[in-house]
C-alpha cells in the first residue's frame, strides 16, 4: 500500500547549495559522511523537509548509500577490484586511474535523500559512504538542499 502526502500544494521552493570538503587517508577506502551531512541539515535546516543532493567533484571517487557492518567496507572494495578487468588501458594521462574513472561512474557521483526537521530518512542500516578510489586526497563536495519553504 502507498500512502501519498502532499508536502506543499504550491510550487514555492527554496534551494542552498554549499561545498564541504572529506580528507581521505588511503589509496582506496569507503568513509561514512552521514554525521557530517546531518550536521549540516540540523544547523541550517532543523525545521524545514526536503531533499539534499551531495555531488562529489571528482572522477575517481564515488557516493552512495551502504550498510557499514564492521567488514563490509573491506567486502565492497574488494567486489569493486573483481569487477573491474586488468586491460591495457589507454587513457592519455596516466592509464593507472583508469580502473578508478571506470569504478567511479559505476558506483555514481551522486545521491539525492529526503530529510524532515533536519533528520535524513535513511533505512536502518543505511550510511551515506563516500568511496574513495584514488586516494589519499581531499574530496569536495557539492551539497543543494531544496525546500518548500
Amino acid at each position: 500500500m502507498f500512502r501519498l502526502r502532499t508536502l506543499r500544494s504550491d510550487s514555492s521552493t527554496k534551494t542552498a547549495m554549499q561545498k564541504i570538503t572529506i580528507k581521505t587517508r588511503k589509496k582506496r577506502e569507503i568513509l561514512d559522511i552521514t554525521e557530517t551531512v546531518e550536521s549540516l541539515l540540523r544547523k541550517n535546516h532543523s525545521q524545514t523537509t526536503g531533499i539534499v543532493n551531495l555531488f562529489i567533484l571528482h572522477t575517481t571517487a564515488a557516493l552512495t548509500t551502504a550498510d557499514l557492518d564492521p567488514g563490509t567496507d573491506l567486502d565492497m572494495l574488494d567486489a569493486f577490484e573483481a569487477m573491474i578487468p586488468k586491460l591495457r588501458y589507454r587513457h592519455p594521462h596516466n592509464p593507472a586511474h583508469v580502473p578508478d574513472h571506470i569504478l567511479s561512474s559505476l558506483i555514481g557521483t551522486s545521491v539525492a535523500l529526503p530529510f524532515e526537521n533536519g533528520q535524513l530518512l535513511l533505512g536502518t542500516w543505511q550510511r551515506i559512504v563516500l568511496i574513495e578510489l584514488d586516494g589519499p586526497r581531499e574530496r569536495k563536495l557539492a551539497v543543494t538542499v531544496t525546500t518548500g519553504e
